[in-house]
């Protein structure tokens, strides 16, 4: 049992460690509560004495919260260089953002930022070339962008669409239906919605969607997710009244989406296990779009979770499907709905040794994206497998897409690159032409830079592609301030792609780098099953190796050479910092999975365990605490200076990761680098308004700056000593 102190006892201790900062003492940080938990796992008793941050509603956490922001912003404030990045930051991501248009119910929609705002908008036209009209305007939900656009679904009969709103960016969402050509409210009020599309009936009449069960009073943020079902909403209803369509109660933490074809008669349900690939597909045959049959049987067409199966359409009674069955690079088959046995399977486009990245059907042809050494190409096809068309790219990059409809001949793409902004380009099939679709205009001078494919040696010998960016006239004498970036999980591909404030690291002879490690998708699933389970080590093997080639290569050195990384990629920097501190002289884990031993216990943390494991089950335990971030941090070691970022609505990997590992963090440090957590309010796993994200940014980079070189009082600000 924990015992909590009174709020007055926690404002003294907490702001006594700030005092002591400001006053240049080596205890620099808040003092938190050392807790007396321990919990015993399969004889091994594992202590973990800040578990009452768990509690992300306590008011003893919030007072730790603020006071470490307050140490944080401390010391990011008295950075020299971090008004003058957050200034060419606002210049560098100043410039219209686009996204590529789609066709819906006589329309076509798209979103753009002019630059600056705190959301994209949304945008409607009759016609490609015609007048614009918003059709709404996330930015006028709340004042301060605190509440995020988290789906826009325009009905078929062009006549309604559906938005959804979160908190902070919160995975929660509450969707709302508004009339398109008056923008009048409706008073459809749709609560509890998450890991959910909506998908509309063709007669406008309605909508599918998943939810599940109202969270108990003020834990929505941290309480695990179980019981989604599929409901169907009819407009203009109170949601009490919605239709249930499909259910698993005898799985609860099953993942259920619900998706019709593009015609609108086929209902496709998914089911995964958390977040394994293998899923389940089952059909629900609607007949007459236009007067769909909500009761129609569901109709297994592969059960039992033996491989992906991703339904790209159906044409004249021909299913057409991307599976990785028999080929874990991915393969497109085609059989008749009513037969879709794999013993009737036709093999539209068979696997390769370039893995399919995804496919769609667009134009009466089918697309396929695949990755060559982890850069796009985009081959096209005709329905029988003959091929159909390509796209010429400007360069070593990625694309997105390509987006469009089967039934109509307009054919988008994105591409983006580390020196190329995130360009919408419309393709011509006949000619192989594409034209830029509201192109955007550059903020620097990609002529000055260039970006490198090469590839490293990992522990065991595997090949592992590594992307890096610098000046042309970059020397190579180990004294460039680099930063290495990573994810390598979840069959995640860590594609090349501009990042609108690197220019302005690269401006300052900075070098730009990203590795493909193993847990990625980058060659298939046979790449991501060697980066899971108890083969995580394969990954920080294979960043460690990306690592030390630009220290090899004399890109950097470890006193001039950061690492940096999100979610899982917060796992890998926590886990890479503590296995190789020598290496790195910065580490900047952003959201990251921290506690190996208990993130299964919040949100939808129980999802991640078929790609990690759980310590409920012995063996997985045994491998699990020998890198969980939280418990291999050992006292009195030199860490690098690190910075360690979060969010308060954060509900995908709960902030109590980050709260636990920072205090831990904090007083094992045996030297004078810095530990700090910077802790956004109003933000979430990945949604921070414009403003927000370019002055997180500003401040990330200024850190890293300030610690990749020999620091002096020019360039960095150790802690207590700047007022």
């Amino acid at each position: 049992m924990i015992k909590t102190p009174c709020p007055s006892a926690i404002v003294g201790v907490l702001v006594s460690g700030v005092v002591l900062a400001a006053q240049g003492s080596p205890r620099t940080y808040p003092s938190p509560r050392k807790g007396d938990v321990v919990d015993t796992y399969f004889g091994t008793r594992i202590a973990d004495p800040y578990r009452w941050m768990e509690d992300l509603n306590a008011p003893e956490v919030k007072q730790w919260v603020d006071a470490e922001n307050v140490v944080t912003f401390k010391y990011l404030d008295a950075l020299p260089t971090r008004d003058a990045l957050k200034k060419r930051i606002t210049e560098l991501w100043n410039y219209p953002k686009v996204s590529a248009p789609y066709y819906r119910g006589r329309h076509w929609f798209y979103s753009r930022n002019s630059g600056l705002q705190r959301q994209s908008v949304v945008f409607t036209r009759e016609t490609l070339n015609g007048t614009e009209t918003v059709a709404v305007d996330p930015n006028a939900l709340s004042p301060d962008g605190s509440v995020a656009l988290s789906g826009f679904v325009p009905s078929p009969d062009a006549q309604h669409f559906a938005y959804g709103q979160s908190e902070g960016g919160s995975d929660w969402s509450t969707y709302y239906v508004r009339e398109l050509a008056s923008g009048k409210q409706m008073p459809d009020v749709i609560r509890w919605v998450k890991f959910s599309g909506i998908s509309w009936t063709e007669d406008g009449k309605g909508f599918f969607y998943g939810r599940y069960p109202e969270p108990r009073q003020g834990k929505a943020l941290e309480d695990a997710v179980k019981d989604k079902r599929i409901y169907y909403h009819a407009l203009g209803t109170n949601q009490s009244a919605d239709r249930l369509i499909y259910e698993r109660p005898e799985e609860p933490t099953l993942f259920i989406d619900a998706d019709l074809d593009e015609t609108g008669r086929y209902l496709f349900f998914q089911t995964n296990k958390g977040t394994s690939n293998k899923n389940e597909l089952f059909v629900k045959d609607l007949g007459s779009p236009l007067a769909p049959k909500l009761d129609a049987p569901v109709r297994a067409l592969y059960p039992g979770h033996t491989a992906a199966y991703n339904p790209l359409g159906v044409v004249n009674g021909t299913l057409y499907l991307l599976t990785d069955r028999d080929a874990p690079n991915r393969k497109i088959v085609a059989a008749p709905i009513e037969r879709p046995d794999p013993s009737n399977w036709k093999t539209i486009v068979p696997e390769t040794k370039n893995a399919i990245e995804n496919a769609t059907l667009v134009a009466g042809k089918v697309a396929v994206n695949a990755l060559v050494d982890v850069a796009s190409e985009v081959k096209f096809y005709n329905l029988d497998g003959t091929p159909a068309g390509q796209i010429t790219t400007p360069g070593l990059g990625t694309v997105g897409g390509p987006f469009g409809r089967n039934d109509r001949p307009e054919i988008f793409y994105t591409f983006t690159s580390p020196l190329y902004p995130n360009t919408v380009f419309e393709f011509d099939l006949k000619s192989g032409k594409s034209t830029p679709f509201q192109a955007p205009k550059l903020t620097f001078d990609p002529g000055l830079y260039t970006t490198e494919r090469v590839f490293a040696t990992s522990k065991d010998g595997t090949r592992v592609p590594l992307f890096i960016t610098h000046k042309k006239d970059l020397k190579k004498d180990a004294s460039n301030p680099t930063m290495l970036y990573g994810y390598g999980g979840f069959d995640i591909s860590e594609v090349p792609r501009f990042r609108p404030e690197v220019p302005a690291f690269l401006e300052r002879g900075g070098v730009w780098a990203t590795a493909n490690m193993r847990g990625g998708g980058e060659y298939g699933e046979a790449w991501h099953e060697a980066g899971m389970l108890e083969r995580k080590q394969n990954v920080f093997d294979d960043f460690i190796a990306a690592a030390e080639y630009l220290v090899r290569e004399k890109y950097a050195s470890p006193q001039t050479l950061g690492i940096m990384g999100g979610s899982n990629g917060g796992l890998l920097v926590g886990t890479i910092m503590e296995q190789r501190p020598d290496l790195f002289a910065v580490a900047v884990p952003a959201v990251g999975v921290m506690d190996m031993l208990r993130y299964h216990k919040f949100t939808g943390g129980l999802a991640w365990a078929t790609e990690y494991g759980s310590a409920d089950h012995e063996k997985d335990f045994r491998y699990l605490v020998k890198y969980s971030p939280l418990h291999n941090v050992k006292a009195g070691a030199c860490y690098p200076a690190t910075l360690i970022t979060t969010a308060d609505h954060d509900d995908r990997v709960v902030p109590s990761h980050s709260f636990k590992f920072a205090a831990t963090l904090q007083a094992a440090q045996g030297c004078d680098k810095p530990v700090l957590i910077r802790i956004e309010t109003q933000g979430s796993h990945g949604y921070r308004p414009t403003d927000k994200r370019i002055a997180e940014l500003a401040d990330l980079w200024a850190f890293a700056l300030a610690n990749l070189k020999a620091r002096s009082a020019s360039t960095a600000a150790p802690l207590g000593i700047r007022d």
